[in-house]
């Protein structure tokens, strides 16, 4: 048992205890920032003469090769030590000897585990903010491509009135928009150093903290208070629900993906490298990935209220409950990369079916608001034009046809007002690309709102 502590204990710890205890099995993957961390500590204490100059050096010079030999694969972290903390320690000690015992000066675990996470949790955000922006741009290519792709729109799940590929997947490119600023928002907030609060009260070493956050990339500085330094998981807690938001959208769209692939609907194709089959049914293509981003994002939630929960009753500073912050935060993270990455992956190589897709937004009656408008411009009270169209498109129904099919003396039946212009003002085309407002369906309007994406992605 490879531990930082003991010297007021007179029996050893119980096995079980000690691996219930110990965190070494997930905060191994924080070597990269324990490390990272201790050098700039180490070159710290050498630059305050709090350890001598050649100390610092070593130790510095030391954990550089302690991080090549564990990316290298040289050297495996084992389960023998308590955590990553006593890990580094352990082997730096191993090698260098006593000058090694000298880089925990100054320093506690709770404050050195506070700036592992953060440092960990920073990295995350960038590589979130880096995968949303890859989906972004898969996304703003279909827009694209897909501007006169007429399909319906849908209220409640029912045809409601047509708009295009472009305008639909539009909305999702707005979600993850917000995503990335919530992403942005929180890396800013969180970006200060709790390095240097020791336990909880500080260190009566005449330590710098502003140069180990200068050191260490904390634009804000050291963290003002030792006590909520070592206790804070606020920054946590908004990345996961940040997470839970982007799997939110994942999920939605995941949900249209599903239902579009479907026999009833027919408007798109998963690629085979996205789907699979069925062990019994051989005609089966099933939409497993976007099955499982929608399943997964159940797991997002759980990391989300599982840290909410652990948090809500702990009093200050640090409590063990704590270290209950990283293995659904881990979990969370890998999840959301992942579904990330294949939710990419399987939107990018997606077929869109367009004429299924348009005779969907035709017979759905997509076209009777514009219909009705049709009459109001005529001079018929909105009201009684909302009437005439609902008995037109029951009529319709009756008789399985499109209010396009009526010939205008059915169309008359109902209103001498209708003329033979009515067809061009309820085609598809008319419908969609006159809706000129912003933020509208019309390639006018998406237009506008590509140049702007261009610009956002910086593609441009």
């Amino acid at each position: 048992m490879a531990q930082l502590w003991g010297g007021r204990f007179k029996n050893g710890t119980d096995k079980a205890a000690y691996d219930f205890n110990a965190s070494i099995t997930f905060d191994r993957r924080m070597y990269h920032e324990d490390i990272e961390g201790s050098i700039a500590h180490a070159t710290m204490l050498g630059e305050q003469d709090i350890i001598s100059k050649d100390d610092a050096s070593l130790i510095v010079k030391t954990l550089k090769e302690i991080l090549d030999d564990v990316e290298s694969g040289k050297l495996e972290i084992t389960e023998e030590y308590e955590d990553i903390h006593s890990f580094v320690e352990a082997i730096l000690t191993e090698r260098i000897g006593d000058a090694g015992k000298r880089l925990h000066t100054g320093r506690s675990r709770n404050d050195q585990v506070a700036l592992d996470m953060k440092l960990y949790t920073r990295k995350a955000i960038d590589d979130m903010d880096s995968r949303v922006m890859k989906l972004q741009k898969v996304l703003l290519r279909i827009i694209e491509e897909n501007l006169d792709t007429y399909m319906p729109g849908f209220t409640h799940l029912q045809k409601a009135q047509p708009v295009t590929v472009a305008h639909h997947f539009g909305a999702y490119f707005e979600m993850f928009v917000r995503d990335r600023s919530r992403l942005a928002d929180i890396r800013k907030r969180m970006n200060s150093c709790p390095l240097g609060s020791g336990a909880l009260a500080g260190t009566t070493y005449p330590l710098n903290r502003e140069r180990t956050a200068e050191l260490l990339g904390f634009d804000l500085g050291p963290t003002r208070n030792s006590m909520d330094s070592v206790s804070d998981r606020d920054y946590l807690i908004e990345f996961l629900d940040a997470l839970a938001l982007i799997m939110m959208h994942l999920s939605r769209f995941s949900e249209e993906v599903i239902i579009w692939n479907s026999n009833e609907y027919r408007f798109v194709e998963i690629d085979d490298a996205y789907s699979t089959g069925s062990s019994i049914m051989p005609q089966k293509k099933n939409p497993d990935i976007a099955e499982l981003v929608r399943g997964k994002t159940g797991r997002v939630y759980g990391a989300l209220m599982s840290l909410l929960t652990t948090m809500k009753g702990i009093p200050l500073a640090y409590d063990k409950d704590m270290q209950e912050d990283k293995e659904v935060a881990f979990d969370a993270m890998d999840n959301v990369g992942a579904c990330l990455e294949l939710f990419t992956g399987m939107i990018d190589t997606m077929k869109f079916r367009k004429p299924v897709m348009e005779n969907s937004a035709k017979n759905g009656f997509t076209n009777a608001t514009d219909a009705a408008d049709y009459l109001v411009k005529k001079g018929v009270p909105f009201r009684d034009a909302h009437g005439i169209i609902g008995r037109l498109v029951l009529k319709c129904i009756d008789e399985s046809k499109a209010l396009d099919d009526l010939t205008l003396e059915e169309w008359r039946e109902e209103s001498d007002v209708f003329d033979n212009d009515i067809y061009e003002a309820i085609s598809l085309k008319t419908c969609v690309e006159k809706r000129l407002t912003f933020g509208a369906p019309s390639a006018e309007s998406m237009k506008k709102n590509i140049s702007y994406y261009r610009n956002y992605l910086n593609l441009d």
